[in-house]
């Protein structure tokens, strides 16, 4: 008998692949895997947004106790923060001719965004 009849090294038969086969297994692991890493991508872009729109509310409100220590009317310091989508403010005269202004923002989710600023007065 020669060595290709007992399938020996230089045999050219395929190995039989059975339930051990592990094609398609990085296919599989992709595909349980995507989810998890489109939420952690959704989550982080949300919350750089919900980073983006505190900057954007606190810069307001810092406008806002400046405006108000000057003397602005208060339709404009209002104006200042409704800039600011859904944004709402109070102008508070405290102690020590401190005018201090805080807004809030409903940022979704459940979660909402708030900032201070204060000034000091300064207008008559």
């Amino acid at each position: 008998m020669s060595a290709r009849e007992l399938g020996g090294a230089r045999s050219r038969r395929r190995p039989v692949r059975g339930w051990a086969d592990d094609r398609g297994a990085v296919a599989a692991e992709f595909a349980v895997s995507l989810p998890a890493i489109v939420a952690v991508i959704v989550i982080t872009v949300g919350a750089l947004g919900a980073c983006a729109r505190h900057v954007r509310l606190q810069d307001a409100v810092a406008d806002a106790a400046r405006m108000a220590a000057r003397g602005e009317s208060a339709q404009r310091v209002h104006d200042v923060i409704a800039a600011i989508d859904g944004a709402t403010g109070v102008v508070e005269r405290g102690p020590d001719d401190m005018v201090c202004v805080h807004a809030t923002l409903d940022a979704g989710l459940g979660i909402e965004l708030s900032a201070t600023g204060c000034a000091i007065d300064g207008g008559g």
